[in-house]
């Protein structure tokens, strides 16, 4: 998109691609230019560019690519880059079809603190939750200092408070597939139309159908990245010893475990084991925090 904010389709020179082949030593699975980034580009006479320079990010998101065999003999998972530039990480989950996973939610909070960009999190179709069991998780995020948007596109709740939130900011929306996204911000930005898809008789997930990330302008300094749903998702970069950081709740006690590097898994003298046995920390929250311990590696080389 161009000052002029007509979109210009454009191709990388062949020199970023040696450059970056030699920075992976031939085996890479990340785009060299990412949706969000900013660039310099010169045009051809048939109305499209050639990139000549990829302009310093402030910020990106990233996740661990998928494993490319024959990587290495350990099977090291490269970085993957989701989009740059970024203000907001809109973080949409359901409350049913797909079902409500605070898992994933918390993987990808953990993904937007480490990368020090703020998570917004949105619990969609609460018009499918009678029982209105997501009122527990909307107090619970809330609790720790998120903000959170019950949302639905049949009831009209929470769509304007969220349309004002990502107001003026570039915001990149994530989440399962089926999670209605794409519905979403076609009701609150009308000019939009992203392809709607459905959920799968069979599994009760959602199906594919946003299959590359689009950045588009809504609105006088709004901008939406819209990105192909997830089934799973792995933060790149981060650490055992640095998990925890990336908890806010856990700030507050953290300082006080016996060891520095305590893991708040085992160790004697863990002062988050502590507040989570005296209720300090939500159970729920700490047992996501085990989980995704358990996927992390301990000497990998970021």
């Amino acid at each position: 998109m161009n000052e002029k904010d007509e979109e210009v389709r454009c191709s990388l020179r062949g020199r970023f691609q040696k450059e970056f082949a030699l920075k992976r030593g031939k085996l890479f699975a990340v785009d060299i230019v990412a949706v969000g980034d900013q660039v310099l580009y010169e045009m051809n006479k048939d109305g499209s560019g050639v990139i000549e320079k990829i302009l310093p990010r402030r910020n990106y998101i990233s996740r661990k690519a998928p494993k490319i065999k024959g990587a290495s003999t350990r099977g090291e998972r490269l970085e993957q880059i989701v989009a740059a530039n970024i203000d907001n990480l809109v973080i949409v989950s359901s409350c049913q079809l797909p079902k409500l996973n605070n898992r994933l939610i918390d993987r990808l909070i953990v993904i937007g603190e480490s990368s020090h960009i703020k998570p917004i999190i949105v619990i969609n179709k609460t018009d499918l939750d009678t029982s209105e069991d997501f009122k527990t998780l909307v107090q619970l995020y809330q609790g720790i200092g998120y903000e959170v948007f019950a949302t639905s596109i049949i009831t009209k709740n929470g769509l304007e408070e969220l349309r004002e939130t990502m107001k003026n900011r570039i915001n990149l929306m994530w989440g399962q597939s089926g999670v209605g996204k794409s519905s979403l911000l076609n009701e609150i930005y009308t000019s939009l139309n992203f392809k709607i898809g459905t959920i799968s008789d069979s599994t009760s997930k959602g199906k594919h159908t946003t299959v590359t990330s689009v950045l588009r302008k809504v609105d006088v300094g709004t901008f939406i990245i819209d990105t192909p749903g997830i089934r799973e998702i792995d933060p790149y970069g981060v650490r055992k010893e640095d998990l925890g950081h990336y908890f806010v709740e856990f700030k507050p006690f953290q300082d006080n475990c016996r060891f520095n590097t305590c893991t708040h898994d085992h160790e004697p003298g863990c002062a988050i084991i502590e507040a989570v046995e005296k209720e300090l920390i939500d159970k729920l929250r700490y047992q996501s925090y085990l989980n995704m311990l358990a996927t992390v590696e301990d000497d990998m080389n970021f």
